[in-house]
């Protein structure tokens, strides 16, 4: 995993581990669609009224909360590009809050709650998945790009092809109209392919052979022989075909394809969230085992040493660090070119690696004596 999508994931936490006594907290969701001018209006709304009443301490704590929910909305010109999301109340006695403006997936649906817990629905997908996935279905009669977080799917694109069906016009020969349909595919899967480079690299990236994904990993969709032929036809940019996570049979290019096709590869989708720490953990272990300790070291004194040197190759760090920490070590491991992974505790491996190894390690470049 990420460090950035480890610290998301642990700021949800926060957002879910928040109490208070009355209905202090407040949550509030703006949709990209829907004006936050809206939202501010029935904020300064409760506020205005909650300034009236002779309060106690639960109502100067909803006035605080309110009071910073309004100011963290006035700081903003819009609604961000995937929507708003903030969380303000008085937890432990201090105001705090909790702001997310640049969630991988759009908010759902507007939402204004005061409660004495903060509501994490908004951000339920996002906690379900470390990164956003591409989704591509094609078929000759069209096709449909998509993307997916967790259980979110968010309908990027459907294009209309004119390719003709199987039945030729009259008069006209069985081969010409092979001909004419072969390439009116072509054609179409090229049209497909440009406007995936576009979703997935950017509105530039024909223009910049260096620009990277802007997702996690691809997945395709489709009828199998129309997918498959789309895939080895070399359509897509190269980049994305190096991003393919799988292909699977869909029988729509629409939404409801889009929405079939994330169902399918869930589990793939997962596995592929853990492939590179996998990997790496796997590359750690094995030289621990074969006793090549001048490819590894571990222990945060050691890994400090290796820092120095810039020897380090891949950080490996326990989600158990605080989010503090490894920033920092992803900080000093990246300045010197290196790679920052974070290890889950939520299987076997991830436990062993926090502790038995003081949960901070890494892959050498060179050894350091």
């Amino acid at each position: 995993m990420n460090v950035e999508s480890h610290e998301l994931r642990e700021r949800i936490e926060r957002v879910r581990a928040a109490s208070a006594n009355g209905d202090d907290l407040v949550t509030l969701a703006v949709p990209p669609d829907e004006s936050l001018g809206a939202a501010l209006e029935r904020i300064e709304e409760d506020r205005a009224q909650a300034e009236y009443i002779d309060a106690d301490e639960s109502d100067k704590a909803v006035r605080r909360a309110l009071e910073r929910v309004r100011r963290v909305v006035q700081g903003y010109d819009g609604t961000p590009e995937s929507g708003l999301v903030v969380y303000a109340g008085v937890v432990d006695g201090e105001v705090v809050d909790y702001v997310f403006d640049d969630l991988p997936t759009p908010v759902p649906e507007y939402q204004y709650v005061r409660d004495n817990e903060f509501d994490p629905g908004p951000l339920d997908a996002v906690a379900e998945s470390s990164g956003t996935y591409g989704l591509l279905v094609v078929e000759r009669g069209g096709a449909a790009l998509g993307l997916t977080a967790g259980d979110s799917v968010t309908v990027v694109e459907t294009i209309d092809s004119d390719v003709m069906g199987k039945t030729k016009a009259g008069g006209q020969s069985a081969d010409r109209f092979e001909r004419d349909r072969e390439r009116q595919k072509e054609e179409f899967f090229e049209t497909v392919a440009d406007e995936a480079r576009r979703a997935f690299l950017g509105e530039h990236a024909a223009e910049s052979a260096s620009a990277e994904t802007t997702v996690e990993g691809l997945v395709l969709g489709g009828t199998t022989v129309t997918a498959e032929d789309f895939r080895e036809g070399d359509h897509l940019d190269h980049r994305l075909r190096e991003a393919l996570v799988d292909t699977f049979s869909v029988e729509y290019a629409s939404e409801q394809g889009l929405r079939e096709l994330a169902e399918k590869a869930t589990d793939r989708i997962e596995d592929e969230e853990r492939r590179e720490t996998d990997a790496a953990l796997d590359r750690f272990f094995e030289a621990l085992h074969d006793g090549d300790d001048g490819d590894v070291v571990y222990g945060r004194e050691d890994v400090e040493t290796a820092l120095e040197y810039d020897a380090v190759e891949t950080l490996l760090v326990s989600g158990a660090q605080s989010i503090a920490d490894v920033r920092e070590l992803q900080e000093r491991a990246t300045e010197a070119g290196g790679d920052c992974l974070v290890v889950p505790e939520d299987f076997e491996r991830g436990v062993q690696f926090r502790d038995g190894f003081g949960g901070a390690g890494a892959l050498l470049r060179f050894p350091i004596d």
